[in-house]
């Protein structure tokens, strides 16, 4: 019996008869006859399942450079790497069409999930071992409100021990780890409650948290968005979205400064120039920085020191922030909602 492999274009009804038999898969044909396989390849589909692949695999590696726990070299080679890529499946960041509806770190590990790789322990906790690990998840809450992290983890940790099927455990280990800054550790309890209870809003929510800090936006984005299709009317969960999706989009634009807002076009704003200019043409604020530039030109002799000019900067900077927010509250008030906006509404959640 011999195989052999042809084109789409090879197969039609015409070839089949009473004597093969046909079998249909996603991205093949294949005709079966008493002497021979034929497999009819879609290669065309092939291809562009291949660049789908590519295009995920650079988003990773995309991701990875933003998460800021690589040097400057591992960065590089990762850039290399994102380069080579996209050279041999010709692909760029602007094909947006090959984007698969998940991050590929979550297409791994629901695979993961579904192969049973992540397993529940065989034996079952004694009634015992169930009350006291809820008086030590209890114990752990509360060195929680009291900012005790690493006693509230010890906690937690040993009443996974006692039950390993609980998720609430695991969640709430996942937002010890966070405060601590063990983003990773954090991810991992979250894969594990997630495991348990594919429908634990809170776990999804922790580990869009989690994956946040880790400057993984893509990710986070997805796991905030499954946190509020299983809880909707969550406003934490919208909240930790909107500034999970202002990030990335900050971290993709070339003006994107560390403040969060463009700079360059709020000094090229004329009603911002002609506020400022305003503000400069002030009595006070002139006498205030004349008086820094007497002490700057005439050295230490001319004043009693540095800690004078110090105090002088901070008079003028405060001359010139009332008279600002005297010609514009407005702006200022923006400004100051978008620094209250930068902060994660996680920080005031509740421990289960």
């Amino acid at each position: 019996m011999s195989s052999a492999i042809a084109h789409p274009s090879a197969f039609s009804p015409e070839h089949t008869d009473v004597n093969k038999s046909l079998l249909r898969g996603a991205d093949y044909w294949v005709t079966v006859t008493a002497d021979e396989i034929i497999v009819h390849a879609d290669l065309s589909d092939k291809m562009a399942v291949e660049k789908r692949l590519a295009y995920s695999i650079v988003q990773f590696l995309r991701d990875q450079t933003h998460c800021g726990s690589l040097n400057s070299d591992e960065q590089e080679s990762l850039e290399v790497a994102v380069q080579c890529l996209e050279t041999t499946f010709k692909i760029s960041s602007r094909d947006y069409h090959l984007a698969a509806p998940q991050p590929l770190r979550e297409i791994f590990l629901n695979s993961l999930l579904k192969n049973d790789i992540v397993t529940l322990p065989e034996t079952f906790p004694s009634p015992e071992d169930i009350e006291r690990a809820e008086l030590l998840k209890n114990e752990g809450n509360n060195h929680m409100k009291e900012e005790n992290y690493s006693s509230a983890l010890d906690c937690y940790t040993k009443a996974i021990e006692l039950d390993q099927r609980n998720a609430v455990y695991y969640c709430n280990r996942a937002a010890a780890h966070s405060k601590l800054g063990h983003y990773t550790e954090a991810t991992g309890d979250c894969e594990r409650a997630i495991a348990i209870d594919p429908s634990y809003s809170k776990a999804y929510g922790r580990m869009g948290l989690a994956l946040t800090s880790m400057s993984k936006y893509p990710e986070a984005i997805s796991y905030f968005n499954k946190a509020l299709v299983l809880d909707p009317e969550n406003d934490t969960y919208k909240s930790n979205l909107k500034i999970a999706e202002q990030k990335q989009r900050e971290a993709s634009s070339p003006t994107a400064t560390g403040l969060g807002f463009d700079m360059a076009s709020l000094i090229n704003n004329p009603a911002f120039i002609s506020m400022a200019a305003s503000v400069m043409q002030n009595q006070q604020v002139q006498q205030l920085m004349s008086g820094m530039m007497s002490n700057a030109v005439g050295g230490p002799a001319a004043g009693v020191g540095g800690l004078s000019d110090i105090s002088s900067l901070i008079e003028a900077g405060q001359q010139f922030a009332q008279q600002i927010q005297q010609q514009n509250p407005e702006l200022i008030e923006q400004l100051r909602n978008h620094i209250r906006s930068r902060s994660f509404s996680g920080s005031a959640e509740e421990q289960s």
